[in-house]
């Protein structure tokens, strides 16, 4: 059974997910990762999502304010074990979902080159590859996308 669980970043399982994520994010960014992980604070998200499946916590992701219009998809992970079964791709539209309830039009995100699963991710939910924005302009690593909702 899968559980989608709106919450924030004081959620525990929500906490223990991100510390996972940065993990991994260590590894595949090398020398790039204290650049991308000053960006990377999920204190005071007020949005965030746990899915559980059979009440283990296998994924989250988080929305944050951008613009008036946008809200900014963050720390997206799935568990590796549960990768490959659609998981990220029902938190990605609950949290869209969600950015459409708070009045936003539009989500926007940044990841990395060396990241082709969410590149693949973020193609395949209808996301379109954009200008780089804000901290990410110039970067050569950070890829940005937009959807419209």
């Amino acid at each position: 059974m899968i559980q989608l669980v709106r919450t924030n970043s004081e959620d525990k399982m929500f906490q223990k997910l991100v510390n996972l994520l940065d993990a991994e994010l260590a590894k595949r960014d090398g020398d790039d990762h204290e650049f991308y992980h000053q960006f990377n604070a999920i204190s005071n998200i007020k949005h965030a999502i746990v899915i559980y499946k059979d009440n283990e916590a296998v994924g989250c992701g988080a929305i944050k304010h951008f613009d008036s219009e946008s809200m900014e998809v963050k720390r997206m992970y799935t568990l590796p074990v549960s990768r490959g079964h659609g998981i990220a791709s029902q938190i990605l539209m609950e949290l869209e979902a969600w950015s459409k309830e708070l009045g936003y039009t539009s989500c926007v995100l940044e990841t990395g080159k060396k990241q082709p699963e969410a590149i693949h991710l973020y193609k395949k939910n209808g996301y379109h590859i954009t200008r780089n924005y804000g901290q990410y302009e110039g970067i050569e690593n950070s890829v940005c996308f937009r959807k419209e909702l």
